[in-house]
């Protein structure tokens, strides 16, 4: 082998592994997506193993879904795993499209051939049956050692047709996106990291992008990913996606900060420690703040705590409200999500880690945040329940904190602040690239093409 080849052999190279459809197989899809779900469901079938990495809102079921039917048509039977209650979602979405996807969680496959289940209950099928699995909410990869991570790497990537559909992939940081090129089989996690990334200095935990690598990083997303926030990052029109104004009201309400904190002067919390104790102090005062303002109208709230001594003070303060905890059987959680989706529950209490992923509530435009926690991602997907696309009304978001809680508010905007960086990063580095691949999906390879003759030291020389 000459040096030539040795450097062919490589370039990074990810081949289409799937199959063209010149009109998508199911009756009315053109009609019912929009040109760019079309054109991006048809990239993801002819690329095989595909990342969809859109925004709230942006329609990732109903692509998901017309990807799944085209599959099952031309391959076999398809797996939909989403987080709990989603699950009925996308069954219930399935119908809006003349596609039958039927629920299961014991690990028998649908009749039909499209089988949804919740990441719980995976472990009850056998990837063999499959030819294609779709991964609803995908960002349930990004920790490297958790438990559904290493499961969906290790017995379902090796499943032909794979579809990953997530808005928060990489919120603050780029380690995530290695995770879902594992499963899509572009790259493994380790491979990524020598290739494009360096150790920040002592911090061997933390790696930041090459400079000089920055290009071919992104192009190599690109052969596997769609990334977007609207239709005009991909050179469409944005049209209906255009949402309507979002208005953040902070309430601060006081507490005795001498009890609190044992401090004479007045000080924000600053440990974990000190929040937790802030947290607790102000708790009666918070909650009869969220119950005051849920209270005053006939309308639906979804209020979102932190803490389970928050949500049983909510539950007995808050009107007609329904209380879900983690706690709680899978039958109270579903019914209690869906009846909110459907207007027999009026208002919902609950955390973000258990109902703030996948649902679509747009009929509620006001949601209350009893307190926050530090997770950006928790907050974001809690509030895009009801800001996505389909709202209608301005949409009201209360923040209810404590004056000692000032250091977490301040944490959640800087969090959000680079997270919108990192995705003006991603979108701009990614759109040339993305607008062309979804219009004709080509081999993409990465190519080392030398330019300057190497000279061999004496030493080396026979």
């Amino acid at each position: 082998m000459n040096y030539a080849d040795f450097l062919s052999n490589k370039a990074i190279t990810d081949s289409p592994s799937g199959f063209d459809v010149d009109c998508l197989e199911i009756d009315g899809a053109k009609d019912n997506l929009f040109d760019w779900q079309a054109d991006i469901v048809r990239w993801a079938l002819a690329k095989g193993r595909a990342s969809l990495l859109e925004d709230c809102g942006l329609g990732k079921t109903p692509q998901q879904l017309v990807w799944a039917y085209n599959v099952l048509r031309k391959k076999g039977d398809v797996l939909i795993v989403a987080p709990l209650a989603v699950s009925q979602q996308t069954h219930r979405e399935g119908l809006k499209f003349g596609i039958e996807a039927n629920y299961s969680r014991d690990g028998s496959k649908s009749s039909c051939g499209i089988t949804i289940t919740n990441y719980e209950m995976l472990h009850n099928f056998n990837p063999g049956d499959f030819q294609g699995v779709v991964l609803d909410e995908s960002s349930i990869l990004k920790s490297y050692t958790g438990k559904y991570r290493n499961q969906l790497i290790d017995e379902w990537s090796h499943v032909p047709h794979r579809l990953c559909c997530t808005a928060t992939a990489a919120p603050n940081d780029l380690m995530e996106l290695g995770n879902h090129a594992e499963f899509m089989g572009a790259m493994s996690r380790s491979e990524m990291l020598s290739m494009f990334f360096v150790h920040d200095g002592g911090e061997t935990q933390k790696w930041r992008l090459k400079g000089h690598a920055l290009n071919d990083y992104w192009k190599w997303v690109c052969s596997w990913a769609i990334m977007m926030r609207k239709p005009s990052d991909l050179g469409y029109d944005d049209g209906d996606f255009t949402l309507p104004p979002l208005h953040m009201h902070e309430i601060t309400v006081d507490v005795d900060h001498t009890k609190a904190t044992n401090n004479l002067f007045l000080m924000e919390a600053q440990t974990l420690q000190e929040r937790q104790r802030a947290r607790k102090s102000s708790l009666k005062e918070r909650c009869e703040r969220a119950a005051e303002i849920a209270n005053s109208t006939d309308e639906p709230y979804l209020i979102w705590c932190d803490r389970n001594d928050e949500s049983t003070l909510l539950k007995k303060l808050i009107n007609d409200s329904v209380e879900v905890k983690g706690s709680d059987k899978i039958e109270h959680k579903e019914r209690s999500m869906l009846g909110f989706s459907d207007g027999t529950v009026k208002r919902l209490i609950s955390k973000p880690q258990i109902c703030g992923f996948g649902m679509n509530w747009q009929h509620c435009c006001k949601p209350i945040f009893v307190g926050l926690s530090d997770s950006y991602e928790r907050f974001y997907q809690a509030l895009r329940r009801n800001y996505r696309f389909g709202q209608k009304k301005e949409v009201h978001a209360y923040i209810i904190t404590s004056v000692l809680e000032g250091a977490v508010l301040a944490n959640i905007k800087r969090k959000e602040k680079q997270a919108q960086e990192m995705a003006d990063g991603m979108v701009k580095n990614m759109h040339v690239y993305n607008e062309k691949n979804i219009k004709a999906t080509n081999r993409e390879q990465t190519i080392y093409n030398p330019s300057k003759k190497m000279t061999l030291p004496s030493f080396m020389k026979g």
